[in-house]
């Protein structure tokens, strides 16, 4: 059977609403429009949250509009063309607004994909792995993810699955999350990709926790590996979750993300932040090539970079990197959230089990092998089938997976 990632690490449940209770609500009538609120977090330890003054978290009281001229050119409002569900293809860029309906169709996508050969990179980092099982290889033969039924439905509104700490693949490693590159993971389904960054020497690397435990090579390296998939996958919509684990400015990214070509294919909303409501269809990104989006956890500055989301802003985390199997569907971060702020996102709800270590007098959180089946499992206790139910409610979920194997 083919490769298929077993340690979900979270499940990102994009909502419209989610009922939390016991949450202390603050006074939000007299804060300006852009208000920034610190707020010191417990230390977990492991992949530890930032915490301190040094650590904020932006929360929006209005709306701002982008105009297409205020992006250099770039497509500020994406639907130019868009198709909607009952099949009709609707023109939006001229006056009058002209309609043609067809019959319902959908475009299937035939033959199945191989392992290409590694690219740039070094014997640690972000290079592909390559398989050495003769299974069946995994084949995306269906536009929007797979499932040709989501090409109508918001990005807010789809389950997607994702991979938490993607990049760290190194064998006998323990700080390593996965056993196969980004790739393969994507080539199994995986739809949202995680992971920690770290700027030395004047490069961004992913690191894991520290670059002296763990480097799999540069970001520009990475991004690279993504790029080339997302191309030879024009019907395929992607996330990107950049972990800015010394909390650099944005500009520091950049480079890399430019120079891999992943900035062709990033999403720019046409506003900030972007609400429950406002995404587009997966359709509508698949139309304009528009299909990777970009969070950062912090220091975004959508002003600056607008392709690069602030994560916070527009998505809310249950406890990160638990070691409690009871995985409580609780809000963590950012701290302090209304009820209200909290119906208006889309949040992640991290399931992921770990053994907390002490290396060379690092905190490092690892996964508990010895109960992948149980934490991975549809129904039980400390299942990832059980935290789906309670969290999901009326919402869809996007599932983040933090190891890879065979099965």
């Amino acid at each position: 059977m083919m490769q298929i990632a077993i340690a979900f690490a979270a499940l990102l449940l994009l909502c419209k609403a989610y009922a939390q209770t016991n949450t202390a609500l603050p006074d939000t009538s007299t804060l300006p429009a852009t208000a920034i609120f610190t707020t010191s977090l417990p230390n977990l330890g492991g992949d530890l949250i930032p915490t301190g003054t040094s650590v904020s978290y932006l929360t929006l009281n209005s709306t701002k509009t982008l105009s297409s001229g205020s992006l250099s050119g770039e497509t500020a409002i994406l639907a130019t063309t868009i198709a909607v569900a009952n099949g009709t293809i609707v023109s939006v860029s001229g006056s009058p607004t002209t309609s043609s309906t067809s019959s319902i169709s959908v475009t299937i996508l035939q033959g199945s994909h191989t392992i290409s050969p590694n690219i740039s990179g070094n014997s640690t980092g972000n290079t592909t792995l390559s398989r050495t099982s003769t299974s069946a290889q995994p084949t995306n033969t269906q536009p929007c993810n797979n499932y040709p039924e989501f090409c109508s439905r918001k990005y807010s509104n789809i389950t997607q699955v994702a991979a938490h700490n993607s990049p760290f693949v190194a064998p006998n490693n323990a700080a390593a999350n996965q056993a196969l590159g980004v790739i393969d993971q994507l080539n199994d389904g995986i739809r949202m990709l995680q992971g920690q960054t770290h700027y030395v020497n004047e490069t961004m690397y992913y690191c894991h926790t520290s670059c002296d435990l763990l480097n799999v090579g540069t970001a520009e390296s990475y991004f690279a590996n993504i790029t080339r998939w997302v191309h030879d996958h024009p019907y395929d919509v992607v996330t990107l979750l950049i972990g800015n684990g010394d909390l650099v400015k944005i500009d520091k990214y950049i480079a890399p993300l430019q120079s891999s070509g992943l900035t062709k294919y990033a999403y720019i909303p046409p506003e900030i932040p972007m609400g429950i409501d406002d995404w587009p269809t997966l359709s509508e990104m698949i139309l304009t090539q528009r299909r990777v989006v970009i969070f950062m956890d912090y220091n975004a500055d959508q002003n600056t970079v607008p392709y690069v989301l602030d994560e916070f802003s527009q998505m809310w985390e249950t406890p990160f990197s638990p070691t409690n199997r009871s995985f409580p569907c609780s809000q963590q971060r950012p701290p302090d959230l209304s009820k209200e702020d909290i119906g208006k996102r889309m949040y992640m709800a991290n399931h992921n089990l770990n053994t907390e270590l002490t290396l060379a007098g690092t905190s490092l959180l690892v996964v508990t092998v010895s109960l992948l089946n149980e934490t991975n499992a549809v129904s039980g206790f400390g299942s990832l089938g059980a935290m789906a139910d309670e969290c999901s409610g009326a919402c869809s979920i996007v599932l983040i997976l933090q190891s890879l194997t065979s099965i």
